[in-house]
């Protein structure tokens, strides 16, 4: 084949599989089950705000299984499928082992009761992106119109996991390009890190800031001094298998007690605390502390688009009947 025409095929190629990428994130809409599963959402928050009266935990943890789920293939619930002996699924990488039952146990429940009204109707996809929605808005987040008609997807691998998903020691310039792999802006990056406004953190994974951070330094000085301090004493030496709230102050809130953390120098993790000290992203860091309804707004609006991140439609997915494991 000649030079130009092969680079006018493979430039189709590349157009066509970007557009058919594109189609199942097109084909969502709010009323997506309004016929056929008129009474999902209820149901969906029915078992949400049961699962967190039993403990607060499930909120922190069903909004991590989201946001673990879209950066990993998209939001297609891949991260709730088991293992098996042949194969290691997404749940098990490294990456993703602080994920806790709580959360999977609550989307298991919300699904057994969707199945009930409505058998082999909703996707696993789908009820996840509304138990977030719920956990985020029934502790006292912004309450969003969540986009539905996602499909399960057809494969979950460990493999998949590294790289995809920002970590507590990234910097402001490797977290910017993660998420713009995934069709997000540094905006989005710092109004969906106020998902670190509930659930917990291990002492490993912000440790490094508490002990020896540089000669001459015994911690990192972004860190306010008493928080250093606090914060040793929940880890002591490191305390790996321990675990910390992320906010002190408003634990079981989702608000935008974060950004004013993050003020103060109390962002729990190196990640957060970048945010602030960032000149790209300290003025809204500054703007969402100061207004719930900015921080309201913006939230809802990027993680929205986080919800349109890789969805299946067609024969890229189905619609399954039990969450951890495929038809």
């Amino acid at each position: 084949m000649a030079g130009p025409s092969r680079t006018v095929l493979l430039l189709a190629i590349v157009a066509a599989v970007a557009s058919f990428a594109r189609l199942g994130a097109a084909d969502l809409k709010t009323d997506y089950y309004a016929s056929t599963c008129p009474n999902v959402e209820t149901i969906v928050r029915g078992v949400v705000q049961q699962k967190m009266q039993s403990t607060i935990r499930t909120i922190g943890s069903t909004i991590r299984l989201f946001f673990h789920d879209c950066f990993v293939e998209g939001c297609d619930a891949s991260v709730l499928i088991q293992s098996t002996a042949g194969n290691q699924a997404e749940r098990d990488a490294s990456d993703n082992l602080s994920l806790s039952f709580e959360g999977f146990e609550t989307i298991r429940s919300a699904k057994a009761a969707v199945e009930d009204a409505c058998p082999d109707t909703v996707s696993c996809a789908d009820v996840l992106a509304l138990a977030a929605r719920d956990a985020i808005s029934l502790s006292g987040g912004p309450f969003y119109p969540v986009e539905l008609g996602r499909l399960d997807g057809l494969s979950s691998k460990a493999s998949d996991v590294p790289g995809q998903l920002p970590e507590p020691n990234h910097s402001i310039d490797q977290l910017v390009a993660i998420f713009k792999a995934h069709g997000l802006n540094i905006t989005d990056l710092v109004a969906l890190s106020a998902a670190h406004s509930v659930g917990l953190a291990h002492c490993a994974k912000f440790a490094y800031r508490l002990y020896n951070f540089k000669p001459g330094q015994p911690a990192d000085p972004s860190l306010n001094p008493k928080y250093a301090a606090f914060l040793r004493g929940k880890c002591p030496n490191g305390g790996p298998d321990w675990m910390v709230l992320m906010d002190q102050a408003t634990p079981a809130m989702f608000d935008n007690q974060y950004y004013r953390n993050l003020q103060d120098g109390g962002g729990l993790l190196g990640s957060d605390q970048l945010l602030y000290a960032d000149n790209r992203t300290r003025a809204m860091v500054d703007a969402l502390a100061n207004s719930t309804n900015a921080f309201y707004q913006a939230f809802a609006d990027a993680v929205t688009r986080l919800g349109r991140v890789g969805v299946k439609s067609g024969k890229r997915g189905n619609i399954r009947k039990q969450c951890d494991v495929f038809n």
